[in-house]
């Protein structure tokens, strides 16, 4: 006899993770429900637009029953879960570059990436645009400590890094910014 909806909304993430990873549709869709909002806000943090973001979002979505496969239940699923959102922005940052480097070459991308900067600046506040100055290491910190309100040793385990490493780059992001306010201010 199947668990009803009300003991499976009871039920752990990794529980779930685990009967979704064995084709059990209802647990898939509870994990979908309890996280999306959580993968897109992630999504849209690190893309920075909400339309790449959607797309992002349903592209781990698409890929998610296969990956479960993979989760191993010592970890948490939401620390599993950031990791591959973490993983699959990457992966899509990658695959832009190289398309607009095939497509425009070195000079035009230059250009164009400039010119884009610049309309960025003028459409978004200032926090928005400092975060993307970021180097993508310190993004992605930045992005699971203050946006997703992780301490830093769970933004840690999350990026497979020392607590001290995030401290660091926390530390790293303030002087970015400190500087990026100091040549504003010229």
């Amino acid at each position: 006899m199947r668990p009803t909806i009300t003991m499976r909304m009871k039920t752990s993430d990794e529980a779930l993770a685990q009967a979704a990873s064995d084709g059990d549709s209802e647990a898939f869709g509870l994990l979908v429900r309890r996280h999306y909002d959580r993968l897109f806000r992630l999504s849209w943090r690190l893309t920075g637009h909400k339309a790449d973001a959607e797309d992002l979002t349903h592209d781990i979505l698409a890929a998610l029953p296969a990956k479960l496969r993979g989760f191993r239940s010592d970890a948490k699923f939401t620390t599993w879960l950031y990791r591959v959102t973490l993983n699959a922005a990457t992966d899509c940052a990658r695959k832009a570059q190289r398309r607009v480097k095939a497509r425009d070459g070195w000079g035009q991308d230059y250009t164009r990436r400039a010119a884009e900067a610049a309309e960025t600046a003028q459409a978004q506040d200032w926090l928005t645009n400092a975060m993307r100055a970021l180097p993508a290491e310190l993004r992605e910190t930045v992005a699971l400590t203050l946006g997703e309100d992780l301490t830093q040793a769970q933004a840690a385990e999350v990026m497979g890094l020392s607590e001290g490493t995030i401290a660091w780059r926390m530390s790293e992001v303030k002087r970015h910014l400190r500087e990026m306010a100091t040549e504003e201010a010229r």
